[in-house]
């Protein structure tokens, strides 16, 4: 790996109600938050929310201090569902979402924006021309496009990318005809790797409001980790940023196996989340529960009489 400060991992969001008993500590300490917490593990975490409504510029404040006590913290966010699937950019929808991010943007923390398109989205003209248009009406931003559909792998479509510096994201899914395969593609100087899981459940039902738990609960084997991290470390030669996202987040799964993958990748801490530790005790038995401070990092001062 040419340079492991441009590498971070991490997972899709950071607000599950099953990571209460895999995840956080239990009972919560005072004033303690999900983002803080996993900002001591990650150097990096994907935005989800933004997928579904835009984020209000105070909450992209709020997350910012949040992060403070790791200068390496890097975010991601997925663009709006409303531009990429439903194809709407009225200019209040678009204002909306850039305002959003634009602190983050601002304030150097915000790596690349995602445009995750279905598996129905395929390359064709129509589509072509669609892509330009995002790329033009969000163009302040790194733009990186998650394709499920292996059209998107023609030279022709990665010309397209390489053309309108449109990042590729190269994605772990279940497997049918025409489905993207793993790859190690690189069209700009930001590498993205989406880590979804191989369980099928609904996984082609492309509308639902969240993925049920079927397609949530993969946890994948050691050996299909490696598989990953030998086409991360060939994007890694190249690029200037890799991100890398797992996104199976079912019992805090995405975590454990995001922590393998910066093990593998040789950008661990060797840190884990001390609930986690006990539930993974086989997955994380290299870890040290990171049990520290829970009892007064996130407890306030007594009063002085």
């Amino acid at each position: 790996m040419s340079d492991q400060t441009l590498l971070r991992c991490g997972v899709a969001g950071w607000s599950y109600r099953d990571w209460d008993r895999s995840v956080f500590p239990k009972p919560r300490p005072r004033a303690f938050h999900p983002l803080e917490y996993l900002s001591r593990f990650f150097d990096l975490l994907e935005i989800n929310t933004s997928f579904y409504a835009p984020v209000r510029p105070e909450v992209s404040r709020a997350w910012l201090h949040k992060v403070r006590g790791n200068p390496r913290f890097r975010f991601t966010a997925k663009l709006a569902r409303s531009f990429t699937h439903e194809r709407r950019l009225e200019a209040p929808e678009v204002e909306a979402f850039i305002e959003g991010l634009r602190p983050l943007q601002e304030a150097g923390r915000l790596g690349c924006v995602l445009m995750q398109f279905p598996w129905s989205f395929r390359f064709t003209e129509e589509n072509r021309e669609f892509l330009i248009r995002l790329r033009r009406t969000f163009h302040r931003f790194p733009l990186a496009a998650e394709f499920r559909h292996s059209s998107w792998l023609r030279q022709e479509a990665l010309g397209l990318l390489i053309d309108y510096h449109i990042g590729f994201c190269n994605i772990d899914q279940p497997q049918r005809q025409s489905c993207m395969p793993p790859s190690a593609t690189l069209t700009t100087s930001i590498g993205y790797v989406r880590l979804h899981g191989r369980g099928y459940g609904s996984w082609f039902q492309e509308f639902e409001p969240r993925p049920p738990a079927e397609r949530r609960d993969y946890l994948y084997t050691p050996e299909e980790l490696r598989e990953w991290a030998e086409r991360i470390d060939r994007i890694s030669r190249f690029a200037e940023a890799v991100y890398v996202v797992f996104t199976n987040d079912a019992a805090g799964r995405s975590v454990v196996n995001a922590l393998q993958m910066q093990s593998l990748l040789g950008v661990s801490s060797g840190a884990a989340p001390a609930a986690l530790v006990g539930a993974w005790r086989g997955q994380l038995r290299d870890f040290r529960p990171d049990a520290a401070r829970q009892q007064t990092l996130f407890l306030e001062t007594p009063a002085v009489a």
